[in-house]
């Protein structure tokens, strides 16, 4: 759970060091720079604790839940995206966490926090952040409420609506529960990882101790009962109308408990150490230890207790002993409902009004206005900037390749493709018609885990090659290579992107991908494929940048370059998108450039370890994050090169387990309109002055806000028009190419093949581009 130690002790199977290791041609070589004796640049306090960067990230998304601009049911997303960020937070970082205590490791960061130091920083953090989201929840409800979503106990119902209520629950919901009462005979249960359960303290007749019992609420139920003839606080019919499934099976307790006096009820939820751990060399079959992992994860260690309601002490602490957790840092009471992720559904509805404008991706220019997307690449290279333009054309590009007979091989990387996945199903039918099929299908893509399985077992059973990369590192380069043969030739064409292929978060998530069929670029797709199916890499890379083979020492070698040309005089500057800035190397590297005068903008959404506006030290580094309706996804990166710009795209950010632990790749954009159209993106979202949040040298965020008579500019709304705009212009080039007018000698005009009058023909060539 620790970040990984540099790329030297990185093992590849084979050889004490990695195979093929080798720098791109074009990558510099690291300058020496002038040592800075003071300020020491690995000095602790110049670096931001990794877990503490990630709950401030949720910080930011908490503030836009609590934004009287954001309509209500996106402040309802961001709530269930809060909640379902710090489930994973728990399951898979406290849970490393703790399990460095158990194994006595104390391995400690940039930062100099010690384990210990670091989970009671966490759950101070998490303890705030709860009850702020807390507060606003109890604020955002009733404006809801307000707008005709309600919330409703079964008790404010009405006589005939609780009647149906309480037919569903004997029906329904009292045949699946099973109540266990905790004795000496009946030990505390298995609770299962982040399910809702009821705790029920009670008294007998006959027994002068309470007794404990515990009710899980059915998670194969809807949580969210719809009810009729509801009011909204103003008089009128609520819209839609709700009840919590636990508060019915919590009114009907005395039913599921005969014959005992309640004294005290409330709902608790576990989350439990949800990573897995699969010995890679002593596995036989990699996958069939990944679904033993994945069933075992359910009955992992317990490392958070949220509870809503008012426990009885002593009820709480049993629950606490059993689960064997600390009491004041593990345990979080709510004000509220728990598990907000449940509400998502909720969010999604579309209601005029409360949701932001709908928005729909727009396919665009070359690939919209074509039958042949390989005739286009075969003469431009195709940059999409998602969500904005359609991920449709890849989606069609991965099709069109399994159709087309031409088509011998198609290789693909598949991180998270996601449930129902048309570009899965394609690549079974390219296997199937006989086509040369490789998927690079990553089993260990954390939370994706069953549903890669499900790929891989179906590409498996339609003959393709499914391979689950190297050992131990995981694949997470985003790569689709097609070879094509053309006039007795084979050409390749290659996609490389920042994201997944998953056509769902495609729609969500900001990303880049790029379409070309450059020789260079496409050899070196080739040989990263190769790479990870037969471990045989190139003695050189012509153009990619890959980890954990060069990526890291590239990096730091172009950070050092922008110093070494602003120490010359030469224009220097580096601007930076990523999720996340983790690894410490890098951000001494830029600490130094900063320290030579290079002006450094770092767009990072998430994690951000280094500490700007640091006197002598990174007075010239600022760091912003955008957090708006779509998640920030992109990875791209602009250095200014002495006035020759470079910019790539990259599937990594700079960290550590990036650079040292996963197979990656960064492409450099070698296309002038693309570079350029590259850093336009680069520039507005550095300028957003709506949704950017600034970081200070303290570690805090604040909100960037327009200065006075600066006009406001939300970089996501400036992409939807920008995109628009895009596909407008197209259209009016297609109709006035379909329209054209040809003058005769005679004065009559030619249009659609026919000889009009002149006059008449402008006309309606004016009126069809108005119906265009």
């Amino acid at each position: 759970m620790t970040e990984d130690s540099p790329a030297a002790n990185t093992a590849w199977p084979g050889d004490s060091s990695p195979a093929g290791f080798s720098t791109p041609a074009h990558s510099p070589s690291t300058p020496s720079l002038p040592i800075t004796e003071t300020p020491d640049l690995r000095a602790r306090t110049l670096y931001l604790n990794r877990e503490l960067s990630w709950l401030e990230f949720n910080a930011r998304v908490l503030a836009e839940a609590d934004s009287e601009s954001v309509p209500l049911l996106e402040r309802l997303k961001f709530h269930a995206i809060v909640t379902g960020n710090l489930d994973e937070f728990f399951m898979v970082r406290v849970a490393g966490l703790k399990q460095q205590l158990t194994g006595e490791v104390d391995e400690m960061g940039p930062d100099g926090m010690t384990v210990n130091e670091q989970l009671a920083a966490i759950a101070a953090r998490v303890h705030a952040l709860v009850a702020t989201q807390s507060r606003s929840l109890a604020t955002l409800l009733p404006k809801l409420a307000d707008a005709g979503i309600v919330f409703v106990r079964p008790a404010e119902l009405s006589a005939e609506a609780l009647a149906e209520l309480d037919a569903r629950f004997h029906n329904e919901v009292f045949p699946i529960l099973t109540p266990i009462a905790i004795d000496p005979g009946h030990p505390f249960p298995q609770v299962r990882n982040r399910s809702l359960n009821l705790g029920v303290m009670f008294t007998r007749e006959e027994a002068q101790d309470p007794g404990f019992g515990v009710v899980q609420v059915p998670s194969v139920l809807p949580r969210l009962l719809p009810v009729s003839g509801v009011r909204t606080p103003g008089g009128t019919a609520a819209a839609r109308a709700y009840v919590l499934l636990e508060d019915l099976v919590g009114r009907h307790v005395s039913t599921i408990f005969p014959g005992v006096r309640v004294k005290g009820l409330y709902v608790f939820r576990v989350t439990r150490n949800f990573d897995i751990e699969v010995d890679e060399e002593e596995a036989d079959d990699l996958l069939q230890s990944i679904q033993q992992e994945l069933r075992r994860r359910e009955r992992g260690n317990a490392v958070r207790l949220e509870v809503a309601g008012d426990p009885p002490a002593g009820s709480l602490a049993k629950l606490v002993k059993a689960l064997k957790l600390d009491p004041d840092k593990d345990v979080y009471p709510v004000t509220g409902i728990l598990n907000v992720v449940d509400l998502m559904s909720i969010s999604r509805e579309e209601m005029r009004g409360l949701r932001d404008e709908p928005f729909m991706s727009h396919s665009v220019s070359p690939l919209r206005d074509t039958d042949d997307i390989f005739a286009v690449l075969r003469e431009q290279d195709v940059l999409l900037h998602h969500p904005y333009e359609s991920f449709d054309g890849v989606v069609d590009l991965v099709g069109r390749a399994a159709d087309d007979p031409e088509v011998l091989a198609i290789k693909q990387t598949l991180y998270r493709a996601g449930g129902d996945s048309p570009i899965v199903k394609a690549l079974v039918r390219a296997a199937e018609s006989g086509k040369q099929v490789t998927a690079i299908v990553e089993l260990k893509a954390r939370f994706d885990e069953e549903s890669n399985i499900v790929w891989a077992r179906m590409l498996e059973q339609a003959g393709a090659h499914v391979v689950y990369g190297l050992l131990g590192l995981k694949t997470h380069a985003k790569c689709l290579l097609i070879v094509r043969r053309e006039k007795g030739k084979l050409r390749r064409y290659a996609h490389l992107s920042t994201g997944n292929y998953n056509p769902t978060t495609a729609r969500l998530y900001t990303d880049l991908s790029l379409f070309t069929a450059r020789h260079d670029v496409c050899e070196d797709v080739s040989s990263l494929f190769n790479l990870l199916t037969g471990y045989s890499a190139p003695p050189l890379w012509n153009k990619l940048l890959v980890a954990p083979l060069g990526l890291h020492e590239a990096v730091l070698g172009l950070i050092a370059r922008e110093a070494q040309h602003a120490l010359a005089g030469r224009p220097a500057r580096i601007v930076a998108k990523m999720n996340s800035l983790v690894d410490a190397d890098v951000i001494e590297a830029l600490y130094r450039a900063s320290q030579a005068g290079v002006p450094i903008t770092l767009l990072v959404r998430g994690i951000c370890c280094l500490r700007p506006g640091v006197p002598g030290v990174s007075d010239t580094i600022e760091v912003r994050a955008i957090i708006d309706r779509f998640l920030e996804h992109g990875r791209a990166f602009h250095f200014a090169n002495g006035g020759k710009d470079e910019v790539y795209i990259a599937s990594a950010d700079w960290m550590p387990r990036n650079f040292h632990r996963r197979v990656e790749a960064m492409i450099p954009v070698e296309d002038p309109l693309i570079r350029a159209r590259l850093m336009e993106i680069l520039q507005i979202q550095s300028a957003d002055n709506v949704k950017n949040w600034l970081l200070q040298s303290d570690g805090k965020y604040e909100r960037v806000h327009p200065k006075p008579g600066q006009p406001l500019l939300r970089s996501q709304a400036r992409f939807i028009e920008m995109t628009r705009d895009r596909v407008r212009a197209a259209e009016a080039a297609a109709t006035s190419s379909r329209f054209h007018l040809r003058p005769l000698p005679n004065g009559r005009t030619k249009l659609d093949g026919k000889t009009v009058d002149g006059r008449r023909a402008r006309r309606e060539a004016r009126e069809a581009k108005k119906g265009a």
